[in-house]
């Protein structure tokens, strides 16, 4: 009974655990944030003071305003509580200093997105593909302003194909057959 009980307690925080990287994954989140992935030693997950870790960040970029890394933390608290500005904005900064960088244009993709700035996000995924072509999380969140902002279900298309070629058993891959499947056979349904 105490080993029961001790196991589906594990079990439960080892849930939330991976539930909380699945939701970065999901939510176009690229590049793990090391405060949101703390584990103690009991296996629980440490909870996260945002309000410090972003005072703490503020602190050392303006200390050291070269330090890319530190631009990158912080635009990824932002992104963490939907601060989407003053993730953009730290993520610019960040960008300045390494304008190639993959995982930082998904993500700030990802927070024009939800400001409604479709043209931006897909500027930034698409730039993020052609820095690395085989960035299929970029791909991906195309896909999504594509199929559900923009109702472009003809780009929604390209960007689902152009996925799977990249990861034919990634995660969404089977979202992404099932959804095609669905374009192709309900043509009626998906204006072109």
């Amino acid at each position: 009974m105490k080993n029961e009980a001790l196991f589906i307690g594990l079990a439960f925080f080892v849930g939330i655990f991976v539930g909380a990287i699945g939701m970065d994954i999901f939510n176009g989140k690229s590049e793990p944030n090391s405060t949101a992935s703390n584990v103690q030693q009991s296996g629980a997950v440490a909870p996260v003071n945002f309000d410090q870790n972003i005072k703490m960040l503020k602190e050392l970029v303006i200390k050291e305003p070269q330090n890319r890394n530190a631009w990158v933390q912080l635009g990824n608290a932002y992104f963490d509580i939907n601060r989407f500005l003053e993730s953009i904005e730290s993520y610019d900064k960040a960008l300045e200093l390494d304008g190639n960088d993959p995982n930082v244009l998904t993500d700030q993709g990802v927070m024009y997105r939800k400001l409604g700035w479709f043209d931006k996000a897909l500027e930034n995924f698409n730039k993020a593909n052609s820095v690395a072509p085989n960035h299929a999380q970029s791909v991906y969140n195309a896909y999504i302003v594509y199929r559900q902002d923009l109702n472009d279900f003809a780009g929604a298309k390209k960007a689902a194909l152009r996925y799977l070629a990249i990861l034919p058993n990634g995660p969404a891959s089977a979202q992404l057959k099932a959804d095609l499947e669905f374009m192709d056979t309900h043509p009626a349904t998906t204006p072109q």
